[in-house]
């Protein structure tokens, strides 16, 4: 092998791996900074004390549209986060854990079950575990079926919830992603937790799957047309 082309490729692995980080680290003090400058509201906030004083842990789920508020609002609880294995997650991955997450790699496509047993692990372990439930490439505002399978296997009760923002710019991407501007007013609404028992049925797993997204539903149009 040539000595140039090896030299190459070592270059081009390095900036492969620094990427992720830089971006990771942008992609950081930019939620750090317009998070702090925020005006935050919140409706529900006792239906995460009622799963917490259950001693169950929390399942929080959203659209995936939403990660930039939702990541600062949630910040240092030690949440698991399931996070894509393609070259998106690593610095969605590398940002996240800066604010006190861990992530657990893999989605509906790649890795989804191993994923699905780490997490599972963390909240045996007294962590609670989060879920951008359309993601990581859609349909946007369609949920998967992941909190409801971790539901089952732990114990732990799904809660889903929704931040919607006065002011900000949304992205023209499949999820209709959001970036507060600055100052701006966001709300955070939150839902009853949803129980799963250990021995149910498919039938009734599939209603609670409907049930799920008929929540994640209603509270994206009632935050969002407050605006």
């Amino acid at each position: 092998m040539p000595r140039g082309y090896g030299e190459a490729t070592r270059r081009t692995l390095t900036l492969d791996r620094f990427k992720p980080w830089l971006i990771g680290w942008i992609g950081y003090w930019v939620i750090q900074i317009i998070g702090w400058t925020m005006h935050w509201e919140s409706e529900g906030d006792s239906y995460l004390d009622e799963i917490y004083k259950s001693g169950r842990r929390a399942i929080f789920t959203f659209w995936h549209g939403r990660i930039f508020s939702a990541t600062y609002y949630w910040r240092n609880r030690g949440i698991v986060v399931m996070t894509s294995m393609n070259r998106d997650g690593e610095p969605i991955a590398q940002c996240i854990q800066r604010f006190g997450y861990e992530a657990a790699r893999g989605s509906s496509s790649r890795g989804g079950f191993r994923a699905l047993a780490e997490m599972a692990r963390e909240i045996r372990n007294g962590r609670d575990t989060a879920f951008t439930i359309d993601g990581p490439r859609g349909p946007r505002y369609v949920a998967k079926q992941g909190p409801v399978l971790l539901a089952l296997k732990t114990g732990a009760a799904i809660f889903c919830f929704h931040i919607s923002m006065k002011h900000k710019i949304q992205l023209n991407s499949w999820d209709q992603f959001q970036i507060p501007l600055p100052f701006t007013t966001a709300v955070v609404l939150q839902a009853p937790p949803i129980w799963v028992p250990t021995d149910a049925s498919e039938a009734h797993l599939r209603a609670l799957h409907e049930r799920m997204q008929t929540i994640l539903d209603d509270l994206r149009k009632r935050g969002d047309s407050r605006w």
